[in-house]
């Protein structure tokens, strides 16, 4: 579905503008548009043996093209839903990928876990508010660790994604050490409606991510364009208007 997308895009602009282009024309919707541009992220950072870890790790469709683009790669999965990582587990079974049946947080631990059994997309630590009326969910529980506990310490990691309904600070905080000492391009969620049930404010991101570990922040179209990092201000006008929810973290140019 996506590569056909991403065909049809490039028929009426390059590839870098096509997408907006069309979620503009209504012809996508913003999740379509955030997938396209993050596999153009991929495409232009990953190389032949990069590194990649996929939190949120769902269906797999990051994962499969990771490596795709990574063909030599090594891979971390974390999916916390069982029969979600059952499905993983069965269709990746050889030694470049590692799958976890757990998710990542900032501590290591047991815990109860909010699960959307009508759109197990939604299913996070906490319950995020639902867009769609008449959502039925249960809690389960999963354990819990930090991504620094799981990275070692001579492993140097080139691509995060982290997509999980609101916790992504959690996950952020709970892989600071290995963010800073390997600086990757990190493509992840930030909105309102999910970051906001853990209490999470964008500067918290922005501090972390920026002023603790040295990246920059920005939206993935900007980034794929060369466009500067936003600012501190500009970071969290985004989020606090909601203007977009998908961003990427990467090093910067001095």
């Amino acid at each position: 579905m996506i590569l056909r997308t991403r065909q049809l895009l490039k028929r009426i602009a390059g590839p870098a503008f096509a997408p907006k282009v069309r979620l503009l024309l209504g012809m996508i919707d913003k999740n379509q548009f955030y997938d396209v541009l993050s596999y153009e992220v991929m495409k232009k950072c990953l190389k032949e043996r990069s590194v990649c870890v996929d939190v949120g790790c769902h269906a797999g469709s990051f994962l499969r093209w990771m490596m795709e683009m990574a063909p030599k790669g090594t891979f971390f999965a974390f999916e916390p839903l069982p029969e979600l990582y059952k499905r993983l587990s069965d269709s990746f079974t050889f030694p470049p990928v590692r799958v976890f049946n757990l998710a990542l947080s900032d501590r290591a631990d047991v815990v109860s876990f909010n699960y959307v059994v009508s759109n197990p997309a939604y299913s996070g630590l906490l319950k995020r508010r639902y867009d769609r009326p008449n959502e039925t969910d249960c809690t389960i529980t999963v354990p819990t660790d930090r991504l620094d506990s799981i990275i070692g310490e001579h492993d140097c990691v080139d691509f995060i994604k982290i997509d999980v309904e609101g916790a992504e600070f959690q996950v952020l905080r709970g892989g600071a050490r290995t963010i800073n000492r390997c600086k990757p391009i990190i493509v992840f969620e930030h909105g309102i409606g999910a970051a906001d049930c853990y209490g999470t404010r964008p500067e918290q991101i922005y501090d972390l991510l920026c002023d603790e570990c040295g990246l920059g922040i920005s939206l993935l179209d900007g980034w794929l364009v060369g466009r500067q990092p936003l600012s501190r201000d500009g970071f969290c006008e985004q989020f606090n208007k909601g203007l977009n929810y998908y961003f990427i973290a990467h090093p910067v140019s001095l």
